[in-house]
C-alpha cells in the first residue's frame, strides 16, 4: 500500500491510497496513529487492520468516495525521522567513475557510509533553498528505505523481513561546502536539502527492490536515467552491514546511493539555479518534485 502524510486542515496525519487515487486518513479505518514514526512502531498491531479496511473499500467506491479527503498537501511521509538519513556514498559503478573527477578517492574498496541531519524532511513540491554561500547545488535521485523493525546484528539473508517500505530521496548536495569540509555531512545537511516522497510504498508491494527504473530530470531534461539494479552494496546488504553493532531503530530511513547524471559529473558541471524544477522518480513509488529557491 502508498501510505502519505497530509496537511489537511492544519492538521498533519497520516493517509493511505485507495485503488482509485482518493486519500483516506488512516484515523477513518480505526487506525489512531499520529504521525508515521508511531504508525511504524506499532504496524504489528496497526497493519491487519488497515489493509482489511483498505480492501474493504477499494471493494466499495461510494465507501471510499464517502471517507475521502476533499482538501490537502502532501508532505514527506516522514517530515521528522527519529535519527540522521543513513547514506550510501557511490553506489552505482556509472556515478563513482562521474565522481572520481570532483571527489578525493582513489578505489572503492568498501560500501561508504556517512549520514545526513534532517530536522524536517523537505516536502515533495516543497521549494529548495538557494543559499548565498552554496555555488555549486545539485541533486541525486535515490532510492530510500525504510526500516520496519529494530535491527541489530542482522543477517543479509534476513534483512528483507526488517524493512517496512521504500521511498524517493533527492540527495542534494552543495558541493563546494563538501569539498571544503573534505567531508559531505555539512554540505548535504542544510535545511531543506533532502526532500522525500511522495508516499512510502510498503516492502510487499514491491517485488524486487533491485529491479527499478530510477531518473532525474532537470527542467524536462533528462539527466539521470538508470535502474536500481546496478547498485554495488544491495539493499539487505546495507542492512546487514550496518546493523553489526549498530542499533537501525524503526523509522531509520536509509538513502542507497545515485546513479550517474549528477550536474558534478558533466563537462562543464550544470549546478542548480533558482527557478529550476528537479523531478527524481522511481519506478513503482512515484514522483519527487521541487524547486530551487
Amino acid at each position: 500500500m502508498k501510505l502519505y502524510t497530509l496537511l489537511s486542515e492544519n492538521e498533519e496525519l497520516v493517509a493511505v491510497e485507495a485503488a482509485n487515487g482518493q486519500m483516506i486518513s488512516v484515523e477513518t479505518l480505526g487506525v489512531n496513529a499520529a504521525d508515521m514514526n508511531e504508525l511504524i512502531d506499532r504496524w504489528e498491531d496497526f497493519g491487519g487492520l488497515l489493509k482489511e479496511k483498505l480492501a474493504e473499500l477499494n471493494a466499495d467506491e461510494n465507501a471510499a468516495a464517502d471517507k475521502a479527503l476533499k482538501d490537502y498537501k502532501v508532505l514527506a511521509p516522514i517530515p521528522r525521522p527519529k535519527q540522521d538519513v543513513v547514506c550510501l556514498g557511490v553506489n552505482y559503478f556509472d556515478h563513482m567513475k562521474e565522481a572520481a573527477a570532483g571527489i578525493d578517492f582513489v578505489k572503492k574498496a568498501e560500501t561508504i557510509y556517512f549520514s545526513k541531519r534532517v530536522s524536517r524532511a523537505n516536502d515533495p513540491d516543497g521549494l529548495i533553498p538557494m543559499y548565498d554561500f552554496v555555488d555549486s547545488l545539485d541533486y541525486e535521485a535515490e532510492l530510500g528505505v525504510i526500516i520496519g523493525k529494530d535491527a541489530f546484528h542482522v543477517s543479509k539473508e534476513n534483512a528483507g523481513e526488517y524493512i517496512f517500505g521504500y521511498t524517493v530521496i533527492n540527495d542534494v548536495s552543495g558541493r563546494n561546502v563538501q569539498k571544503r569540509h573534505q567531508q559531505w555531512y555539512l554540505g548535504k545537511s542544510l535545511d531543506g536539502y533532502t526532500p522525500m516522497g511522495p508516499c512510502i510504498v510498503t516492502a510487499d508491494e514491491i517485488r524486487d527492490a533491485h529491479d527499478l527504473a530510477i531518473r532525474c530530470s532537470v527542467n524536462g531534461e533528462l539527466r539521470q536515467n538508470s535502474n536500481t539494479k546496478y547498485m554495488i552494496t544491495s539493499v539487505e546488504e546495507a542492512v546487514a552491514e550496518l546493523s553489526q553493532g549498530m542499533t537501525l531503530q524503526k523509522g531509520t530511513v536509509i538513502a542507497t546511493g545515485t546513479p550517474a547524471g549528477v550536474a558534478m559529473g558533466m563537462n562543464p558541471p550544470v549546478w542548480l539555479k533558482s527557478g529550476d524544477e528537479v523531478c527524481c522518480e522511481i519506478e513503482k513509488i512515484g514522483v519527487l518534485r521541487n524547486v530551487v529557491s
